[in-house]
């Protein structure tokens, strides 16, 4: 299986993942420039097509990004049988640990369908951090 090309470079990935944190955190006032907030949901779906490759389940964050990860029946045409999508915010939430795929997936704020549009296995992506630790 061919490994999936990086567009965003992992060490401005991880901060731009660095300064969401610092900035979405529940203290904190600042708001997150769009730029960083498009470069870290770019960055975590390269993680998980990295950490799941394949074509059989497409993750949408518009209108940053969509990537096509885990390994199963490729699709090529239309809409694919397995979507994931959500907003910015709560997709680096889950990244992040912030957020469950559980409690994301319960409470409305991601649309999952299909047999195969589960995440739970591959987030977050790192142990959960609060800014200053």
């Amino acid at each position: 299986m061919a490994v999936a090309r990086r567009r965003i470079d992992a060490q401005e990935g991880k901060a731009a993942l660095a300064a969401w944190l610092e900035g979405a955190g529940p203290s904190s006032d600042l708001p997150v420039p769009r730029p960083v907030v498009a470069t870290a949901v770019r960055y975590t779906l390269e993680e998980v097509t990295a950490r799941a490759p394949g074509n059989s389940v497409e993750v949408r964050v518009p209108p940053f990004g969509v990537t096509q990860c885990v390994e199963g029946p490729r699709h090529t045409r239309g809409t694919p049988p397995n979507v994931i999508e959500c907003d910015a915010a709560t997709w680096l939430a889950m990244a992040t640990g912030q957020l469950s795929w559980a409690d994301a997936v319960a409470s409305g704020k991601v649309a999952a369908s299909g047999l195969r549009a589960d995440l739970s296995a591959l987030l977050p992506l790192s142990a959960p951090s609060q800014p200053g630790s």
